[in-house]
């Protein structure tokens, strides 16, 4: 029986979420790789047991997580709530998300209907074996939908009991605001916006969507923090075979050019002379925006989570440090 840390709130540092009163680690992990039908199961329960004994409290996860089998990863969270952690479940912070392809038919495409997120919720809550997830997310945004329709599915779900708070992810600035001119008709408790943000990838700051939520309160919860793998010390020799790219599984082999390495390499020693490691730096620096309450990591093994949570003893950077970053940026 999994017995957890009991110092494990000790050292992680815990973010408001936007004006609202829920708190998020400043590190969550994120189920979309590596947790599927095809890993092992017992180092996805390691990486799930190793995350909330650091601290980490919150688990994020989709409806289509699992490839090639969608619903996998929800599946084998449940699995690891069933074998111990389960008891813990209020001290837990659970999301999933809907908006992606799912099912065959026209209700189960990508879209933002009533009819497909209330009947995605419910199959995510039997996948897992809640009665209710924390926050539930529409997972793009769906132009065939009216966004008043998308909104009130949403108010609907948190009126229903099945989720506490929503969300909305790969929102733009002015989609965000749209839909959260409903939100607040409604009162929905809508607290968070969940898109990509990295060093190489700064789109919420040229859109404005970070200053955005920073003065409406809402929390950004940003996913692809080190770039698919990029922002780490993995590529600086060569591909390794297990890496994403040498797997052939990524979308980011065009992108690791020879400019691109020059970049990292440069990154790379200055997150040594900071006493980080690449990744370490690359998440503190994401956190290092006010905007953003968590960053969600990826891991294929429990040593992974362990590394990266360190960037949280170092998330101040100076003057001179956020003008080289930019000099090798640009």
């Amino acid at each position: 029986m999994y017995t957890p840390n009991e110092k494990r709130y000790e050292n992680m540092v815990y973010r408001r979420c936007g004006k609202s009163g829920l708190k998020l680690p400043a590190v969550s992990l994120g189920l979309w790789q590596n947790f599927g039908h095809t890993g092992s199961f017992s180092n996805m329960e390691n990486m799930i047991h190793t995350a909330f004994d650091l601290g980490i409290t919150h688990f994020d996860l989709a409806n289509n997580y699992g490839n090639p089998y969608n619903g996998s990863a929800e599946e084998n969270f449940g699995r690891v709530l069933d074998r111990g952690m389960r008891q813990f479940r209020d001290e837990l912070c659970i999301s999933t998300k809907a908006g992606y392809e799912m099912w065959d038919g026209p209700y189960g495409d990508r879209n933002g209907s009533r009819k497909y997120l209330i009947a995605s919720l419910d199959q995510s809550l039997k996948r897992m074996g809640l009665d209710y997830v924390d926050i539930f997310y529409h997972h793009v945004y769906d132009p065939e939908t009216p966004l008043e329709e998308t909104a009130l599915a949403l108010d609907a779900i948190v009126r229903q009991g099945k989720a506490l708070y929503v969300g909305i992810s790969n929102y733009n600035e002015g989609k965000t605001a749209d839909i959260m001119h409903y939100f607040k008709e409604l009162h929905t408790p809508f607290v968070i916006n969940q898109p990509s943000y990295s060093m190489f990838n700064r789109w919420i700051e040229h859109d404005g969507l970070d200053e955005f939520a920073a003065e409406n309160g809402i929390g950004l919860a940003v996913f692809s923090p080190l770039s698919q793998g990029m922002l780490t010390d993995k590529y600086l020799n060569g591909i390794p075979a297990d890496s994403r790219i040498g797997k052939g599984n990524t979308w980011i082999a065009n992108d690791l050019t020879e400019e691109r390495l020059e970049r990292i390499r440069a990154l790379n020693e200055l997150a040594a002379s900071r006493g980080q490691k690449l990744s370490q730096m690359a998440l503190s620096w994401v956190l290092h925006n006010k905007a953003v309450t968590t960053v969600l990591i990826g891991a294929s093994r429990p040593e992974q989570i362990a590394e990266n949570v360190e960037c949280i003893k170092k998330l101040d950077f100076t003057e001179e440090e956020i003008s080289e970053i930019e000099e090798i940026l640009q």
